[in-house]
């Protein structure tokens, strides 16, 4: 009997281009919605190319070195591992063995060496293609992340509800309760349309919806042209994400929405939830 060749994986670096939005129902009414970019990153298939000498660091975009737009490994995981290896270590450590297919990282890049990632997404694949589970990394301004690792229990993902207890605090104008609710959505490319993606993330406190939210884009091949045309289409970025976070807090405060103090982050570093609602 043969064994069967090693999985090969050639899928390319990607930007995603669209927009954030964001409304609060109450007590205070609050929305707002901008342009954002982010990375698609195939993680094995990076992982071959730096193995094979073939991962090169571009004019506009590097790998671990400073540039327009650059990725660095220690923005994503621990010292000492690759964010392919971290991920790898938090599946494994919740039991999951078979995410051996594509992981695509969709992140923002650090511009001009700054980055702040409110939330990134790693999307884990089995070999054949199917989603296996989904980790949403949630970094707060306090300098503190958590791990939400939603396990739907199938291949499916497109538009399926899961859900996740809130254990960790982010905003000072939410308790830490409730419970959010993440929908993803993939459109494929048609006839020279590029990939669509979107994200909702819904949070529910004790009284009902609170919050509700998403990031969408569509691809564009991470080449130097594209490359241009997102730095100096949003200029600054990054920069204006964090300074966003503190305008919005600013407004919700003179619209007088409770304060809530910063509670002691969660002992575990990973909520692995498997709940999974009905399709609604």
């Amino acid at each position: 009997m043969s064994t069967p060749a090693p999985q090969s994986f050639d899928t390319p670096d990607l930007l995603l281009v669209g927009s954030v939005r964001h409304k609060r129902l109450r007590p205070a009414r609050n929305a707002f919605s901008y342009g954002v970019y982010t990375l698609r990153l195939p993680l094995r298939a990076r992982a071959e190319r730096l193995a094979q000498g073939t991962l090169r660091n571009s004019r506009w975009f590097s790998t671990n070195r400073f540039g327009l737009l650059s990725f660095y490994d220690s923005d994503h995981g621990t010292a000492g591992q690759t964010p392919l290896e971290w991920i790898e270590s938090i599946l494994h450590a919740s039991g999951i063995h078979d995410a051996t297919g594509e992981i695509f990282l969709h992140t923002f890049p650090r511009v001009l060496g700054y980055v702040f990632n409110p939330v990134s997404f790693w999307f884990c694949e089995r070999a054949d293609g199917t989603f296996r589970a989904v980790v949403c990394v949630v970094n707060n301004t306090f300098g503190e992340r958590h791990c939400y690792l939603l396990d739907p229990g199938s291949g499916l993902l497109n538009g399926v509800p899961l859900t996740a207890t809130k254990v960790f605090h982010v905003s000072p104008f939410c308790k830490v309760q409730g419970h959010y609710t993440f929908r993803f959505m993939f459109a494929s490319p048609k006839r020279g349309k590029p990939m669509r993606s979107l994200a909702r993330i819904d949070y529910d406190d004790g009284e009902g919806p609170l919050l509700l939210t998403s990031i969408a884009g569509s691809t564009r091949p991470l080449d130097a042209r594209n490359v241009l045309r997102v730095f100096f289409g949003y200029p600054l970025m990054t920069f204006g994400v964090i300074v966003k976070i503190h305008w919005q807090a600013l407004k919700l405060f003179f619209k007088r929405v409770p304060f809530q103090s910063k509670p002691t982050p969660p002992a575990a570093n990973v909520s692995h939830e498997r709940a999974e609602l009905p399709i609604r």
